[in-house]
């Protein structure tokens, strides 16, 4: 069925308004920032957006000022925003656990080293024990003698 040129002028009047308000952020529940929530806003069949349709054009002008507010930074729809920021996030903490895992190889590999020293120390200090007591010459010193016994008066 064939629309006047009139009802035609209208149907783009409701478009444009509802590409307004889909642009401002003004998302219906269950809607986004597309095609599909725009034709079901201006009251207007989804197909005449496609091809060679009488409301292709407005199809091109609405993706075109969609991504003129992305490339600004700007987000109309929220849930587009919020997958945006989330993704942010994911981003950062991925480099934070990649960072955090570095760390931790790196201080397991210092433990390790400062295991392997200290193990290498007291072999030595084994070895070297071994050593003097089986050396004749070394005299053993006596043990300290404990400080229970008190001679004489400290005043």
């Amino acid at each position: 069925m064939r629309i006047s040129a009139a009802q035609r002028t209208e149907n783009e009047n409701r478009i444009r308004a509802a590409m307004d308000r889909l642009l401002r952020g003004e998302i219906p529940p269950g809607g986004k920032c597309d095609i599909k929530t725009l034709a079901r806003e201006a009251g207007v069949d989804r197909t005449a957006f496609y091809g060679t349709r009488p409301y292709a054009h407005l199809r091109t002008e609405f993706e075109r000022r969609l991504q003129a507010l992305q490339d600004a930074g700007e987000i109309p729809d929220p849930r587009e925003a919020q997958i945006a920021r989330l993704k942010a996030e994911v981003t950062k903490l991925k480099e934070r656990l990649a960072n955090s895992e570095q760390s931790i190889d790196e201080l397991a590999d210092f433990r390790d080293q400062a295991l392997a020293r200290l193990a290498a120390q007291h072999e030595e200090i084994v070895h070297l024990r071994r050593t003097t007591a089986a050396a004749s010459r070394v005299t053993r010193l006596p043990a300290a003698r404990s400080s229970a016994t008190v001679i004489g008066s400290c005043s």
